[in-house]
């Protein structure tokens, strides 16, 4: 008889198995309301004991793409995913991870006028009147009243009909909320003229976008983001970084939802200020049901949040409790994907999304060519394709290392929001890739490709900014037939 997994192998083996569950509800079409079979069909369909495949569950539950209904005619039903539960996992891996001013803001600065533009080609009556009953709202609102959450730009994103747009949007605004929360105005009138500014900038990109005007759309959403930034950066209240080590209350009347993510960012905040090591004992779980004065639900839904991005994990028994350990973005790149395969982006959508950020990428790499660790990625990649090393006769090789040269340019360029998303959708590739069976590419679009990496480094190492955003932009429409 075989000894029984360890915690650690049960968990390895849930995680795996809650990938297949998730793959079937893709390769299905993504019914809701169908019943993917009762438990002890799925233990016998994926060879698994009840323990494992109940974790497994779990970890689907936490997607919130299925849900397991107990008793008679019950089973594994399938779900229509929520975005708020994929955002909230993203905002928090990323205020561990330390989201800086300055790279949130150029994040909006790529995203958001593209969003406007497309908006304007595509926006019907039903989108004129939510982007305008958005604007009567902050228009009514003054200090002494609850502070509305600024959905214009979650609006506007929605108009573009882009679901990674929108989606993506969404977790830069939930991040400069924070921002704006932290700064400081001198007085109620200095509040209200900010809003009445604001409010004006956003009136005028309404407008633009319901007469179809892509270009005005496009610069004027622009300068309202350039507009943004000069405001926090001088409203900026005692420390430059949006999630201050502090202990964060997790009371109040919100959600259920809302009040586990705001504890997790709580306990993140605390782990993340330096005091803590990996493997140490943040607490126990008496301890944090006392610390925080939240429910054991409100308290497990967060440790299962921390647990998820790896930033804790609760360990049972003698001398156990939340153990410190260390976050990683794998867990974030697969809740996004996952809830975007849901929403089934076009070729077009994921394209253009795509060519925003990298265009922009190779940009900032250009600006920071003369730096060691940039003219050392150069100088690697360039041996390497001069002497035939990378691709080869191996067309799974040369995918992998098509997909190590755009990270590695997005590593370059230090913006941890755009490196992010640029796994994200490099993974929604992957993932549509490998579930159409496409045949692998053929010698000559490796040749083409490794030819077209060459090309786009000369053009970084000379300097030649232009240059550079146009092989990269004929690069990416080329490589898109390996992908898509």
């Amino acid at each position: 008889m075989s000894a029984a997994p360890r915690a650690g192998e049960t968990k390895k083996l849930a995680a795996t198995i809650a990938r297949e569950i998730e793959a079937d509800i893709v390769r299905r079409g993504w019914p809701v309301g169908e019943s993917l079979g009762s438990e002890p069909a799925l233990q016998q369909r994926y060879a698994v004991s009840r323990s494992v495949l109940r974790e497994a569950v779990r970890l689907v539950e936490h997607h919130r793409v299925a849900r397991m209904r107990r008793g008679p005619g019950g089973g594994l039903l399938i779900t229509e995913p929520d975005a708020g539960p994929a955002t909230r996992a993203v905002v928090i891996y990323l205020e561990y991870l330390g989201t800086t001013l300055k790279d949130l803001l150029n994040a909006r600065l790529v995203l958001e006028p593209l969003a406007a533009a497309l908006a304007a080609e595509r926006i019907d009556e039903v989108g004129i009147e939510r982007l305008r009953a958005v604007l009567r709202t902050m228009e009514r609102w003054r200090p002494g009243l609850p502070t509305p959450r600024d959905e214009f730009h979650v609006a506007l994103a929605e108009q573009s009909k882009n679901p990674v747009l929108q989606l993506f949007i969404d977790v830069l605004m939930r991040l400069t909320t924070r921002y704006a929360l932290r700064s400081r105005t001198d007085s109620d009138s200095e509040a209200i003229e900010a809003l009445d500014y604001m409010h004006s900038e956003h009136s005028e990109i309404v407008a633009a976008v319901t007469a179809g005007d892509a270009a005005r759309a496009k610069t004027l959403s622009q300068r309202h983001v350039e507009a943004v930034t000069e405001w926090l950066q001088q409203h900026q209240g005692e420390s430059a970084h949006p999630f201050v080590r502090r202990r964060r209350s997790a009371d109040g009347d919100v959600p259920h939802g809302k009040r586990a993510e705001v504890l997790a960012a709580a306990i993140g905040d605390e782990i993340g200020s330096g005091n803590w090591r990996e493997g140490e004992v943040f607490g126990t779980e008496t301890g944090l049901l006392e610390r925080y004065r939240v429910s054991r639900a409100v308290l497990r839904e967060a440790v299962r949040l921390l647990e998820y991005h790896s930033v804790a994990q609760m360990r049972r028994g003698p001398g156990g409790g939340l153990i410190v350990t260390t976050p990683h973005a794998r867990a974030s790149i697969d809740t996004i994907a996952l809830y975007l395969q849901f929403r089934k982006p076009s070729r077009d959508d994921l394209r253009c999304v795509r060519d925003a950020i990298e265009i922009d990428n190779v940009a900032t790499v250009v600006a920071r060519r003369s730096e060691a660790e940039v003219a050392g990625f150069l100088q690697l990649h360039r041996a390497a394709l001069e002497h035939g090393a990378h691709g080869g006769d191996d067309a799974r090789q040369a995918t992998s290392e098509e997909g190590r040269f755009h990270i590695g340019l997005a590593q370059l360029a230090g913006n941890a929001l755009l490196d992010l998303f640029l796994r994200i959708i490099v993974e929604l590739f992957r993932r549509h890739w490998s579930s159409t069976g496409q045949e692998p590419p053929a010698r000559t679009d490796v040749v083409a490709v490794e030819h077209a990496h060459l090309r786009i480094i000369e053009a970084i190492e000379v300097g030649d900014d232009s240059l550079a955003r146009y092989r990269m932009r004929r690069h990416l429409d080329a490589a898109a037939s390996w992908w898509l």
